[in-house]
């Protein structure tokens, strides 16, 4: 391991989206009580916000350039991008598409890429960083939420082009938490397609220090696991699909066999299939 020491974060300028969520604003309270000088965004900001954070719609074109030129303005420039915006909800991929699937899509694929395009002239002016927040589920798909899946996989592969596009000045490192308790998961345990069961929880510390490490560490770093479970799931998804594909569907037909998904209307089919076997 590296014994460098990591990068100074006082008086370091931050911009970090969806500040007033659950990951955001403890985020941003550590990265001020380090010193940082930080700038959210967010579409509905908080009067007990850590941080100043500006109203902003990332999924209104018009909206995300003059959000983040007054945050860069306020700020005097930008070293560090935290793409932290994003939202979850039911989506079955066997079902067409429609407004819960493109909202989805829309905040977290296409708001980051609006939001890090307003930025990319002044992060490459400053040979600054971009973290983005993606999920396990980038490598390791659920069923019954095929967008959150494909919107964060899409993410992967955006910050991907991203590093080989602005790599030479500025570095972009993805973060895969797991599941953390918070407020995304409600409409999806709503829909009666709750993660009980199909996802162990991790503690939101845990999440906000590897932030903290991909934002701060001397070595920039391209992915980063947020537990040593998800490492292990990370590298089985990355090299033995297959493996990881087993494993999910004898936790799916589990949960089809206790009940967990009576009622629910979306998930009807994959019941009725589970019913009649294979």
């Amino acid at each position: 391991m590296s014994t460098r020491a990591p990068r100074d974060p006082h008086g370091m300028r931050v911009i970090v989206t969806g500040a007033s969520g659950t990951f955001g604003r403890e985020i941003c309270a550590r990265l001020d009580a380090l010193g940082a000088r930080v700038v959210g965004l967010d579409l509905a900001p908080r009067a007990d916000d850590p941080v100043e954070v500006l109203a902003c719609d990332i999924t209104d074109d018009a909206a995300v350039p003059a959000a983040v030129a007054e945050a860069i303005g306020r700020l005097g420039g930008l070293d560090l991008l935290i793409n932290n915006a994003g939202i979850g909800g039911p989506a079955p991929a066997e079902l067409p598409p429609g407004e819960e699937v493109r909202r989805q899509l829309d905040i977290n694929l296409l708001g980051t890429w609006r939001v890090t395009a307003a930025c990319v002239d002044a992060l490459v002016a400053s040979r600054g960083r971009v973290v983005m927040l993606t999920s396990r589920m980038a490598v390791m798909q659920l069923p019954l939420a095929a967008a959150y899946g494909a919107s964060k996989r899409a993410l992967v592969a955006y910050a991907d082009a991203l590093r080989l596009e602005i790599g030479t000045h500025v570095d972009v490192t993805c973060v895969y938490p797991s599941a953390v308790r918070s407020p995304i998961h409600d409409s999806t345990a709503a829909a009666g397609l709750s993660l009980e069961g199909m996802s162990q929880y991790e503690p939101l510390e845990g999440v906000v220090r590897t932030v903290l490490r991909a934002a701060l560490g001397n070595r920039p770093r391209r992915d980063l696991p947020t537990t040593r479970r998800g490492a292990v799931e990370f590298f089985l998804a990355r090299h033995l699909p297959a493996v990881t594909d087993r494993i999910v569907a004898r936790t799916l037909a589990g949960r089809v066999r206790s009940g967990a998904f009576k009622g629910a209307e979306l998930a009807a089919g994959v019941v009725a299939r589970h019913k009649a076997g294979r």
